[in-house]
């Protein structure tokens, strides 16, 4: 992005000396740019450099000074989200000026859905290393802009200003939190998300304000956890793993009912009702043995900590796939 920038204002391609870049760099990462949430978000911490978490003494101030024995860094949700929809200012001025929109008239009605993704990243040991003990398996948790439409009236159908030609490029896609945790842990898992969850849902109840285009425009934000494979799903919604009996991570079906009926499968867990029967699980208020317990949860084992949107999941796309 930088070299563009730099390389577009003067047609030609020129090396900057190292400090140009430096501050061209500090636009690029969160905490640059001023912004205001209306009203402001419940549950989030007002400094915006909570990045880090230290695996023995919890948060630490800094994001440069990090301990040795850190598990865990990211950037606040909102301030990534500024940071990436700034960087979208042309795009988001050339769509509107495509559209026909007067930019002037255009100050508040946004919409921009984000596509949220995590999973792990396999094993980053260090080979010849002496450092700190840490886990040798990381996660990573991101997020890609898709779309950003406005809707100047409540009757109008939106028009859409910005949508992402690579939603699957790693160009695209903003990394916003990196710890070292084995993706199957999912205490530690849900201890590291859980705040940028709280964040997520602060946000969803609140506009932003930002200025795009030398203007101060509103924004709401819509989330879609598409982005997880199968066996994050499973780790989110507190489900047993894909070996399980319980093949669907969208309905209750068993490998056996799967394999005998082809097309009558529909989606029927929610994320609420995972929680109920986790709640069951924990308490087990029939005092059922361990078998009749799991038949009743159908495979909720844990709790489950970040809402999936219900959308198909491959086994559903199987079974469709084999019908047709």
């Amino acid at each position: 992005k930088m070299y563009r920038t730099v390389k577009a204002t003067s047609g030609r391609q020129i090396f900057q000396p190292l400090h140009t870049l430096r501050n061209a760099e500090k636009e690029l990462l969160p905490g640059f740019h001023q912004f205001e949430w209306q009203p402001a978000l419940k549950n989030v911490s007002s400094s915006w450099d909570v990045g880090i978490i230290d695996g023995l003494s919890g948060w630490t101030s800094s994001v440069d000074d990090i301990p040795a024995e850190t598990i865990g860094r990211r950037f606040r949700y909102d301030v990534a989200l500024v940071s990436a929809l700034k960087d979208l200012e042309e795009d988001i001025m050339e769509g509107l000026r495509e559209r026909g929109l007067d930019d002037s008239a255009c100050t508040s009605g946004f919409t921009v859905v984000i596509k949220e993704s995590c999973d792990g990243m396999g094993d980053v040991s260090e080979k010849h290393g002496s450092g700190p003990a840490v886990p040798e398996k990381a996660v990573r948790f991101s997020f890609t802009i898709m779309s950003v439409y406005i809707r100047l009236d409540e009757e109008e159908d939106a028009v859409t200003i910005f949508q992402e030609q690579k939603p699957n490029s790693e160009l695209s896609c903003r990394p916003l939190c990196l710890m070292f945790v084995d993706e199957s842990d999912h205490e530690t898992l849900t201890g590291i998300l859980g705040p940028v969850v709280a964040e997520r849902k602060a946000m969803l109840e609140s506009r932003l304000i930002l200025t795009i285009g030398g203007m101060q425009r509103s924004f709401r934000f819509f989330f879609r956890g598409t982005g997880y494979d199968e066996k994050m799903v499973r780790e989110l919604e507190g489900l047993e793993a894909s070996g399980s009996t319980y093949v669907c991570t969208l309905c209750d079906s068993t490998r056996a009912e799967a394999s005998e009926n082809m097309v009558l499968h529909s989606i029927t867990r929610s994320h609420g009702e995972n929680l109920e029967r986790y709640e069951i699980w924990r308490t087990n208020p029939f005092s059922e043995s361990a078998d009749e317990l799991r038949d009743r949860v159908k495979g909720v084992s844990a709790k489950p900590f970040m809402e999936t949107q219900p959308t198909l999941d491959a086994l559903h796309c199987d079974i469709g796939n084999a019908t047709e």
